[in-house]
């Protein structure tokens, strides 16, 4: 068995770091779970939902994402960084982490919400449910559209049902 010197370790280390620093710096929004007790089958089928909504899941070991969290001055994760974690980084939006995660859990007990991250706010698990209730911006918009044609759809109709009263 080959051994590396210390160095190379250390080199490796700190390039894991790198990656989780730029994960977390690119991500909108990032939930830290404890998969303990999930079979192949069911990490597999998480997985393939995380890749569905474009998020990316990872395991990760505790003191790389502290040591990540630190260097952007991420504070609050102590008590999460205990035990397996697997972090689910979403960059698109800020939802889309907690809405896969939230999904997963109510069917499948094995896996447990520890916390979230949006920006440098540390979200407890209350508040990551709350963030996946939300709605994604694409459906705020289509709302927003829905709403400001409601007045023009009533003045058609109105201005519709005068002319054809004026016809009769």
């Amino acid at each position: 068995m080959e051994k590396f010197p210390a160095s190379h370790n250390s080199t490796k280390k700190s390039g894991v770091v790198e990656g989780i620093v730029d994960k977390l710096s690119r991500a909108q929004g990032v939930v830290f779970v404890d998969y303990r007790g999930l079979t192949v089958t069911e990490d597999n089928a998480l997985r393939a939902k995380c890749r569905e909504s474009d998020v990316e899941y990872h395991v990760l070991k505790n003191t790389m994402i502290k040591r990540a969290c630190d260097q952007l001055g991420i504070e609050g994760l102590d008590e999460t960084l205990n035990g397996p974690t697997a972090v689910a980084f979403g960059y698109d939006d800020p939802i889309s982490a907690a809405r896969v995660m939230d999904e997963f859990t109510q069917t499948n007990k094995k896996i447990a919400i520890k916390s979230g991250v949006i920006g440098k706010e540390v979200m407890d698990v209350d508040k990551v449910k709350a963030v996946a209730a939300l709605k994604s911006r694409e459906n705020v918009v289509m709302s927003l559209i829905g709403v400001m044609k409601m007045p023009i759809r009533k003045l058609v109709m109105t201005v519709k049902m005068a002319s054809e009263k004026d016809a009769e």
